[in-house]
């Protein structure tokens, strides 16, 4: 099994006007290279947590009119869905790649996360790098790098979580569309499970 990296035009299918026109776009084109990067970490990802991790990729299901600004493959510790649990992702908008941790508002680990982060503030500020970022919204490109916060801030994300209904949380690395790593299948594969192993004490810190 071989995995080429992303190109120009994987990230060029997130702005094709349309719902149905991107859908076709992110079938043909994003959708199997996703897939492939799901069975290839797979095993890497539930070595590294101690326990099965499956691959999901994004259907996108619910949408009817507008089309999504993002697409991604998740990897959780359940077979049948990701959303309700602590996961990993690798995904795409039309302008960076992202590698993450991500406790999303479906999911009941959101308050033991919280709780974790508002423990270990410091040990967190320290073992997350200064180029990762952090964000409260997952349709949202955009974050606040980790560089940028401090034990202050990373304690305000704790409260939210616990506090608001439809808080979320997600801590990784973003890759900007050119960045030629993208490009080189193995460097990038290496990437992400470096990447998965830095963010792991926050997965184990979600249950």
């Amino acid at each position: 099994m071989s995995f080429s990296g992303f190109s120009e035009q994987d990230f060029d299918c997130m702005t094709v006007p349309g719902l149905e026109p991107r859908m076709e776009a992110i079938i043909d084109q994003v959708r199997p290279k996703l897939t492939s990067l799901g069975n290839m970490v797979s095993p890497y990802l539930s070595a590294l947590c101690g326990e099965e991790m499956y691959p999901h990729v994004a259907k996108h299901a619910r949408r009817k009119v507008n089309p999504p600004n993002d697409t991604w493959i998740a990897w959780a510790s359940n077979k049948r869905g990701y959303k309700a649990l602590p996961h990993f992702q690798v995904g795409m908008f039309s302008t960076h790649l992202f590698i993450i941790f991500a406790v999303i508002y479906e999911s009941p680990n959101k308050v033991v996360f919280a709780d974790y982060l508002e423990k270990h503030t410091a040990k967190v500020k320290k073992l997350v790098p200064d180029g990762f970022y952090w964000s409260t919204d997952h349709m949202d490109p955009s974050g606040t790098l980790h560089k940028d916060s401090d034990n202050e801030s990373l304690k305000t994300l704790a409260d939210r979580l616990k506090t608001v209904k439809k808080s979320e949380i997600m801590c990784g690395l973003r890759l900007e569309r050119d960045n030629a790593i993208l490009r080189d299948g193995d460097q990038l594969l290496t990437t992400i499970e470096e990447t998965f192993t830095t963010l792991l004490p926050l997965y184990k810190g979600s249950f």
